[in-house]
């Protein structure tokens, strides 16, 4: 319809059918001089009627010809979305064919529909062009494109939440502290103490598999006591914190996302904005101090379990006493091994707790949504943990340490 001239007449601006009149059926009329079509409309275009006149709309349609197309709608009584419809649909036929369209005798509310319809129209045919017509490559350019902007968008609401954390705290000269040691005692207790046992089974656990599959396959070489070695500097480098993460990534990053998409969906967070708190001082930053400290502190702890497990496995399995073992393992293991993987566990706690306040906040007013969210902040925690784990493991290779 941009090719339209649209010339507009006082005319009423509401439509109207006063009680008892006969309705009028749509009717049109059409002329031809010297390369000018014109259509006359006339009658009631509305949803009930323009079945009658269909057919005919769609004859016109397909025998559109010449240089210009001049359509008169002074004659229209009443004009619903359906009526508006037919005579769109007659002008993009027009359009496509070349021929140039004009409009006369339009009122303002018969503009406004068929703008409306215009405007959803072109919405409608972008998507499908862009289902049906693009290759395979664009396709994939396009899915790799999005994913881009959204890892881009989320880093920048992920700094933006870190940042409004330390302000909201207001932990800055002349302020005090804004620190609420209840609700990181509280956080400490939720993410770090009540994940202690299954922190404990797990590293347990592992630690014992690990060390039976070593010793497995050392007895071949006649070198089973070097597997306190592989145990205790894989354990203590790699395996304790890395699964340490990805356990509280699971349990208590999906329970921060939950527990602030929640609130965002009962609309608390905007009430927390109405009273002049900052929501994300108030609801993220308590979280973020407690992963923090609890984090570390499981990483030990699940450094202890999984080198107790590993050493019943050496005991029961290779016949390695556990003198011998704690001999070995301070032997193999010096304190930079040790701090090698504790000092990844506050940054991995950091990603978690902003991962998750991210996806929480982007919760909608839906279900469904909280759900996605939350296993959107599991997936997107632990891939980047094991991606910050990798990045540490090259730059400790890099500086020797």
């Amino acid at each position: 319809m941009a090719n339209a001239v649209h010339t507009e007449k006082n005319t009423p601006e509401i439509d109207a059918l006063p009680l008892g009149r006969t309705v009028a059926k749509p009717r049109l009329e059409t002329r031809q001089n010297a390369g000018l079509t014109e259509v006359i409309f006339e009658g009631v275009w509305a949803t009930y009627s323009v079945g009658s006149i269909d057919q005919q709309m769609r004859l016109l349609e397909n025998k559109l010809s010449g240089e210009r197309l001049r359509i008169e709608m002074s004659d229209i009584s009443y004009l619903d979305t359906a009526g508006a419809w037919m005579i769109y649909r007659l002008l993009r036929s027009a359009k496509v064919r070349g021929i140039e369209a004009s409009i006369d005798g339009m009122r303002t509310s018969h503009k406004v529909l068929l703008e409306a319809i215009a405007r959803a129209m072109e919405d409608i045919d972008e998507d499908d062009s862009n289902g049906t017509r693009a290759s395979i490559l664009n396709r994939m350019l396009s899915t790799i494109g999005l994913a881009v902007y959204g890892f881009r968008n989320d880093l920048q609401m992920g700094l933006h939440i870190l940042g409004a954390a330390v302000r909201g705290s207001q932990m800055k000269l002349g302020h005090g502290s804004g620190l609420s040691i209840p609700a990181v005692v509280n956080q400490i207790d939720r993410t770090g103490v009540t994940a202690i046992p299954i922190i404990l089974l797990m590293s347990t656990i592992i630690g014992a598999i690990i060390a039976q599959q070593g010793a497995f396959q050392l007895r071949y070489f006649g070198a089973e006591i070097f597997v306190v070695d592989l145990v205790g500097i894989l354990v203590l480098r790699e395996i304790g914190v890395l699964l340490t993460a990805i356990m509280i990534a699971g349990r208590s990053g999906s329970a921060i996302t939950a527990e602030i998409g929640s609130m965002k969906m009962r609309e608390e967070v905007d009430a927390l904005t109405v009273i002049g708190l900052n929501p994300v001082g108030v609801l993220v930053f308590p979280r973020l101090v407690a992963l923090v400290i609890a984090l570390p502190l499981l990483t030990f702890i699940a450094n202890l379990a999984a080198l107790a497990g590993a050493m019943f496995v050496a005991q029961t399995y290779s016949g390695i006493s556990p003198d011998a073992f704690i001999t070995r393992v301070r032997d193999a293991v010096d304190l930079s091994t040790i701090y090698a993987g504790l000092i990844k566990a506050p940054f991995m706690a950091i990603i978690i707790g902003i991962i998750a306040s991210v996806e929480g906040m982007k919760v909608g007013g839906s279900a469904e949504s909280l759900g996605a969210r939350v296993t959107a902040s599991v997936v997107k925690s632990i891939f980047i943990v094991i991606v910050v784990d990798g990045a540490f493991a090259m730059f400790f290779a890099a500086i020797d340490f």
